[in-house]
């Protein structure tokens, strides 16, 4: 079926990002930040208008909504599509202020607000494939909040769609929207019960045509050091200062396993923050790999250099402390190889080149997907994200509402 749709993406993607959603790693509450339902309530509204009458903001900041079936078929499976409402503590994203750069020609964009945020087509090297194309960016001194309000507004447009054409035929449709996906927690109150569904799809990735079948596992470590203090007038021979043993296990830490040092398929070691006293310190890391047996071994590499360094601090001592995080959704994917070959003929149908890929990062698929939800992430359009310099197509939007819409078709019609 040939899609002629009047998008309403963009409108939606404008009206999304002016509000502040900012989640916080240091609230204890669920949300982290109240104002993320102000977002929600706008959706729910929406919703409502569009015509999905049981669309709801529950007490946790979810919103949930259902399309109903217009099929005769019986048999098709209940699918979810899935965007998170937050956006990132790493940069601002109050007072947002987009732009629409129309009909791009390849030149730098300098953002109006803070000159020295210079999008480069050098340092940006999918703007090749936007020549022509309409680009959407903040103005330099917020993040755009494409990730992932792209998605929220891609999925609102689908639902706009499917309940407005019935000749784009599907089973019953979740909608869900969740809070603090940033900061890891974006299905810690999850209702999977209420969600009712076979199989999900996040809408957060990246490039057009890209689909992201692969996450990195993920572990957090706690590194305790253990000192002796002593007056720092009277401390010679005695004092092993926990702050300093601290600061040489971060500086003995290979480049190759660094963030900054690795790419594609290698993992790395983290550290996040660190606190102390002479007496007591410690040190937070975050443990990506693709394997948990390569976990395992970033892990043991803590503590050989911590083992290297105690040995000129004979008196102190250190603990390490390792939890699970999120692990690779590839795992529970392959098990339900539909799942990923329906999407990917989804974005072919929508004139895309497909291409499977692996993300240096976690989704809210991949909790879900160890939860009972299989669940891929498929292109959102985003790009830079969590930086002042992030930005997204239109045209790139508007392809991603068309490949849900023939994503949704495929399940009916393969059922």
């Amino acid at each position: 079926m040939n899609l002629s749709l009047n998008y309403t993406v963009t409108e939606r993607f404008l009206r999304y990002v002016v509000v502040d959603t900012q989640s916080d790693p240091s609230s204890g509450s669920f949300p982290s930040t109240e104002k993320q339902k102000k977002l929600g309530r706008i959706l729910v509204n929406e919703l409502r208008e569009i015509g999905i009458n049981d669309a709801h903001l529950d007490e946790f900041g979810y919103v949930y909504a259902t399309i109903p079936s217009n099929t005769e078929k019986d048999s098709v499976p209940v699918i979810c599509l899935c965007s998170h409402m937050d956006t990132s503590p790493d940069s601002s994203g109050l007072n947002v202020k987009p732009i629409i750069h129309k009909n791009y020609r390849g030149a730098d964009i300098v953002l109006p607000d803070d000159p020295l945020q210079v999008i480069r087509l050098k340092e940006h090297p999918d703007l090749c494939n936007q020549i022509g194309n309409d680009l959407v960016t903040a103005s330099g001194t917020t993040l755009l909040g494409a990730d992932n309000k792209a998605g929220v507004a891609e999925i609102m447009d689908a639902c706009y769609h499917m309940v407005n054409n019935p000749g784009i035929k599907h089973g019953q449709i979740r909608i869900l929207f969740t809070p603090d996906e940033e900061i890891g927690r974006g299905v810690d109150k999850l209702d999977m019960k209420k969600l009712g569904a076979y199989a999900g799809y996040t809408i957060d990735g990246e490039s057009a045509g890209n689909m992201e079948n692969e996450t990195f596992s993920a572990d957090g470590a706690k590194l305790t050091i253990k000192g002796i203090s002593a007056h720092p007038g009277f401390a010679k021979g005695k004092m092993e200062s926990a702050i300093k043993i601290a600061g040489r296990i971060i500086a003995a830490l290979p480049v190759e396993l660094s963030p900054e040092g690795t790419e594609g398929k290698q993992g790395f070691v983290h550290p996040v923050s660190v606190e102390g006293h002479v007496e007591t310190a410690s040190i937070d890391f975050i443990i990506r790999d693709f394997t948990d047996e390569k976990l395992a071994e970033h892990a043991n590499a803590i503590r050989t250099i911590a083992d290297g360094v105690l040995k000129q601090f004979p008196g102190a001592s250190y603990h390490l402390e390792t939890k699970p995080q999120y692990r690779n959704m590839k795992v529970v994917l392959d098990k339900h190889p539909q799942v990923v070959d329906y999407a990917m003929e989804a974005m072919k149908r929508a004139g895309l080149n497909a291409k499977l890929c692996s993300i240096r990062g976690g989704t809210d698929g991949s909790r879900l997907s160890f939860m009972g939800l299989p669940c891929p992430n498929i292109f959102a359009g985003e790009h830079a994200f969590h930086s002042k310099q992030e930005w997204v197509s239109v045209q790139d939007m508007q392809k991603a509402v068309d490949t849900i819409l023939h994503l949704c078709m495929i399940w009916e019609d393969q059922s």
